[in-house]
């Protein structure tokens, strides 16, 4: 691979450009950090891709409402992202969308480009027929969710534990605020101050995608494990060893 270029996220907590820094230090490719893609190559169509792309219900493989005002959510979603939250997409649909408009001499392999998206994605799951959020979605371009690594990896048991207690009490769940401050354990919430840090591991599992075609590391101390708890990540992204004998060869420093 010869280029990998990054898009910052606007109005989330990440630094594209320290996450590039990490990254140059560890691969051998030129690394650049870009403004955010959805504004530049966004066209008068990607509003309505983005409408296609949403998720009806977390039990219906179905995506798509295009009805007017939804189209109008998206365009005013695009314009002004902080107003944007609140709806699945499609990961797969949106990757489709997005490598659409990337510059025709910039689609080769060679290029990897890794939009990091404020939006939540998820991709269908065959085995157990119902919708998962994602951090990432690998591939050209690799999209990585910044809200799924808050809400992608299950949370402690602990977390769910309280709030069924409180739906017992109060007939309702509790804000996740309130959650997040009674429940002890690893887990990143909104606007983590570790975002950036963790965010890192899964910027370079996009690249170890394209350029080896592995998708992930089995092991649970590696930068490259995926997992699917949020304490998983803490471990995997923010403590110990970087990475496991095997990736430490390609890339500790």
């Amino acid at each position: 691979m010869e280029s990998v270029t990054l898009y910052r996220a606007p109005t989330a907590a990440v630094d594209a450009d320290a996450i590039a820094a990490w990254l140059d230090e560890r691969v051998d490719a030129a690394v650049a950090v870009r403004d955010r893609f959805l504004s530049l190559h966004g066209d008068s169509d990607l509003a309505e891709s983005f409408a296609e792309a949403r998720v009806l219900s977390p039990h219906d493989r179905e995506t798509g409402n295009t009805m007017l005002g939804i189209v109008r959510y998206e365009e005013r979603a695009l314009d002004s992202p902080e107003r944007a939250g609140g709806v699945i997409y499609d990961g797969l649909a949106v990757q489709r969308a997005l490598h659409e408009r990337l510059p025709a001499d910039e689609r080769s392999l060679d290029h990897l480009h890794v939009p990091l998206l404020d939006r939540v994605v998820g991709t269908w799951g065959d085995h157990d027929g119902r919708w998962h959020k994602r951090v990432t979605v690998l591939g050209q371009p690799a999209i990585v969710s910044v809200p799924g690594l808050y809400e992608a990896p299950a949370k402690p048991e602990a977390y769910y534990k309280e709030q069924q207690k409180h739906a017992l009490l109060s007939g309702d769940a509790p804000p996740r605020e309130v959650l997040e401050t009674e429940v002890e354990g690893d887990f990143l919430v909104a606007d983590d101050p570790r975002t950036t840090d963790a965010l890192t591991g899964y910027v370079l599992q996009a690249y170890h995608y394209l350029d080896t075609g592995e998708a992930f590391c089995e092991d649970e101390g590696c930068r490259l494990h995926n997992p699917h708890r949020q304490p998983g990540v803490v471990d995997a992204q923010l403590r110990g060893t970087d990475f496991c004998p095997r990736h430490a060869d390609r890339y500790g420093r």
